[in-house]
Formats: structure tokens, C-alpha cells, sequence
């Protein structure tokens, strides 16, 4: 087994393991930080992979993005010691359910495509080829999921507002 393959199993786990911590842990502050060394772990898998951009994009957006939104969402309503609600049985059930179809779907869609190369000549991954294939919309530009970044931050900004807002207590 060579070094790069150690490497990549370290990554991998470090990931899957921080990932599940995430979503099982009952402690909020917690689930945070175990999200954000999931996220530095799929960095680490796209710097493992030699895609230095999109792994620099990954720490930039998700890392320095949403995981500080949602840390400081934490801090400002005062909850981080707080235990998060026991989920009743069918929201777990429902969630196992949607994960089995995503990983399904994934698992459909990777053994249905070929993997071959589209072209011969590599692109020089300078700024200017960065730049027109990120926000180029013909068949292998990427404009769309670059809108679809945009509005996930937007969306993770709300969120961080409606986790930030305090519900008043009703008087009777």
C-alpha cells in the first residue's frame, strides 16, 4: 500500500467519521465543529486529488462560509451548551430513508457514466481558463452550479437568521 493510498483512506474516514458525529451528536456547538472537519476533510480529498482551485473554493465558501455563519448563529443565541430535542422515530426513519436514495441515486448515476476523457489536449488551468469555464454556459461550463453556490449561501444566511432569532415566550 503506498503512502498516497494511506493518505487517502486517512482523509476519507476522517470525513465519513466527522460527518456521522455531525448528525448524531445532540450537542449543537459540537455538530459544528465536527461539520467543519468534514468539510476540511472533502478539501483535503479535492487537494489529495491535485484540484488546488476547487479545494481552495471548498475552504473559502463552505469552511470560511457557512460553518462560521452557522458558529456565530450559535454564539449569538446564547445555545451552545444546550442539548439539542430528541428527533421523534419517523423524522429518523425519513432521514435514513432520504439518504439510502441519495447514496442510490449517486451509486445509479456513477455506474451508469463512462468516464472517458472528453478531450486529448489538457487546459492550462490559467485565470483566464478558470474564469470562462466557471462562468461559461455552453455544454462544459459551469455558470449554473456557480448560481447554485450563490443562492446555497443566501440560503445558509437565512438559516443562520432564523437560528439567531429568539422565540418570545407566550404569556397565558
Amino acid at each position: 500500500m503506498s503512502g498516497s493510498t494511506i493518505i487517502f483512506y486517512l482523509l476519507s474516514i476522517l470525513t465519513l467519521v466527522s460527518g456521522i458525529l455531525s448528525v448524531t451528536t445532540r450537542q449543537i456547538f459540537r455538530a459544528a465543529i465536527f461539520l467543519l472537519f468534514s468539510l476540511i476533510g472533502i478539501a483535503g480529498i479535492y487537494f489529495w486529488m491535485q484540484y488546488e482551485f476547487i479545494a481552495a473554493v471548498q475552504i473559502v465558501v463552505y469552511v470560511g462560509g457557512i460553518t462560521v455563519l452557522i458558529i456565530f448563529s450559535i454564539f449569538l443565541t446564547q445555545q451552545a451548551g444546550e442539548l439539542l430535542p430528541q428527533q421523534n422515530k419517523k423524522r429518523v426513519l425519513f432521514a435514513l430513508l432520504a439518504a439510502f436514495c441519495g447514496f442510490a441515486l449517486t451509486l445509479l448515476q456513477i455506474i451508469q457514466h463512462s468516464f472517458n476523457k472528453t478531450s486529448e489536449t489538457p487546459i492550462l488551468p490559467t485565470m483566464e481558463n478558470i474564469g470562462n469555464q466557471m462562468l461559461g454556459v455552453e455544454e462544459n461550463g459551469f455558470s449554473l452550479p456557480f448560481e447554485v453556490v450563490s443562492i446555497l449561501l443566501l440560503a445558509a444566511m437565512i438559516g443562520c437568521i432564523v437560528i439567531a432569532l429568539r422565540s418570545k415566550p407566550t404569556t397565558v
